[in-house]
């Protein structure tokens, strides 16, 4: 396989704040851990009868309210997902998906949130996926198929893909960078509308299909080697991942919490040591342990590292309710989750225009002299700083995805005038 990344997710309230209506992509990851319950919600006090004006500065003081059941321990993971994918794309280390594997965490709470949805019709579920995920694809597509047409790219039948990315949607050289990213999309896009058949089986016997679910990446490895095109790559990667995206059903489901710890450890380690090993030993064939270019160490890396995140969530309850506290860390989660796609999306062509912007602060001594412009981290630091022009620039086509009023960030609180 090819990359890293969020993925993603859509869909909390705390007791305290005032309860705002409950977003549309935001839902509800699983039910509350044995024993515990959530906070009843707390009424907004009537307004004082005599108009006065609300301090703005006071109000900007205060955590942003969330809607009831949203869980900030997810919504963090997926936000370190998205900025390690961006590191691992600005520093490419083979280590990172040892540390952090973004991709496997992705693909387990994208599970967890499909399992949820699907407690509505399987149609209305799958066409509300879609059209949230298609139209900023085809927003961003437009722009990288034009800037391959005008470098010379001769499209054939394939560009049917850019409409429904079922398959990798072609490219030229040139554009590469950019839209070898979507093999997410593509794997995500196929997760989604297996699902509904995916849960049905996996409820017939949870704990059986669950570990059988690291069998098709077996098959791929040992007994068959799939085609290497399309067909081949969708193969591999949804073989990869199943087992993290089942995991999500067993986590909404309670099947985590209800597992010995003991039982789950020692095969979470064993996943783990057994991927591990697989990518430490296989370096020769691909030139480094990196687990994007091992898919059966990446799956089963993956397979434990996930689990033992989603089992510590289920089991000890896990919510990160107190990041609210820290308002500007909790608006930075929340914006991370809300334009996941933008930025996963936008990412690399924000670190491609970030190198000859570069280019440019040479020509300014004062820059040259006082500024780290050979380091990669400054790299790191200007891409950041066109992927949140991005989100400024594009994020509202996920909120007209989402079927709900276009804002420039999610989440602000305007400062409010007492009738």
């Amino acid at each position: 396989m090819s990359w890293e990344q969020q993925g993603y997710g859509q869909e909390y309230g705390y007791s305290g704040y005032p309860q705002q209506p409950y977003p549309q992509q935001y839902v509800e990851y699983g039910q509350p851990p044995p024993g515990t319950a959530f906070l009843p919600p707390v009424t907004e006090p009537e307004p004082p009868a005599s108009p006065a004006l609300v301090d703005a500065e006071a109000e900007e003081e205060k955590p942003p309210p969330r809607p009831p059941g949203r869980d900030r321990y997810f919504d963090t993971l997926r936000a370190l997902a998205l900025i390690r994918v961006v590191g691992y794309h600005t520093f490419g280390w083979a280590w990172a998906g040892l540390v952090f594997p973004s991709m496997g965490i992705m693909f387990g709470l994208a599970g967890t949130l499909m399992a949820k949805s699907l407690e509505r019709p399987a149609f209305e579920v799958v066409r509300s996926r879609m059209r949230r995920l298609l139209p900023p694809f085809w927003f961003w597509g437009v722009f990288v198929v034009l800037a391959m047409l005008v470098h010379g790219w001769m499209p054939g039948r394939q560009i049917v893909f850019w409409v429904l990315p079922l398959g990798d949607p072609p490219g030229n050289a040139w554009g590469e960078q950019a839209w070898e990213i979507l093999w997410y999309l593509r794997t995500y896009l196929w997760f989604v509308l297996l699902s509904p058949l995916l849960l049905r089986v996996f409820r017939l016997a949870p704990v059986p299909v669950l570990l059988l679910s690291l069998a098709p990446i077996v098959v791929l490895q040992f007994l068959w080697e799939p085609p290497d095109d399309r067909l081949g790559s969708a193969l591999t990667d949804l073989a990869t991942f199943l087992f993290c995206w089942i995991l999500g059903f067993a986590h909404r489901d309670g099947v985590l919490e209800r597992l010995k710890p003991f039982a789950v450890v020692v095969l979470s380690l064993a996943a783990l040591g057994f991927g591990g090993w697989y990518a430490f030993t296989h370096q020769a064939e691909t030139g480094s342990y990196d687990l994007d270019d091992i898919p059966l160490a990446q799956a089963f890396w993956s397979a434990g590292y996930v689990t033992l995140l989603m089992w510590a969530k289920a089991y000890f309850g896990i919510d990160f309710a107190w990041l609210t506290r820290f308002r500007r860390t909790d608006r930075l989660v929340t914006v991370l989750n809300s334009r996941a796609v933008t930025i996963y999306l936008w990412h690399e062509i924000a670190l491609i225009l970030a190198v000859p912007l570069i280019d440019l602060f040479w020509d300014v001594p004062a820059f040259e002299k006082w500024l780290p412009l050979e380091s990669q981290w400054f790299l790191f630091g200007v891409g950041w700083v066109l992927i949140a022009v991005f989100v400024l620039v594009c994020g509202w086509v996920e909120d007209v995805a989402g079927k709900k009023k276009p804002q420039l960030l999610p989440g602000r609180r305007p400062a409010r005038m007492s009738p």
